[in-house]
């Protein structure tokens, strides 16, 4: 895989990761191309579970992934 096409997607993944960290819906993806959402939704769902676990704020930083 290229290295843009990869750091593309893990932009993605953070920008969903974060949205699910602060309790946003999955309504608010951006993202209509069934490509780039399926990135933007992985992040989604592991950054709920990390709020659903407790995670918020400062003791939240650890988790987001790193660019």
């Amino acid at each position: 895989m290229k290295r843009q096409k990869r750091e593309r997607d893990e932009l993605l993944y953070s920008r969903g990761f974060n949205a699910g960290l602060t309790g946003r819906s999955q309504d608010a993806c951006p993202y209509q191309n069934i490509n780039l959402r399926q990135f933007w939704m992985a992040g989604w769902r592991e950054g709920r579970t990390n709020q659903h676990d407790g995670y918020r704020g400062v003791s939240a930083l650890h988790l987001v992934p790193h660019m």
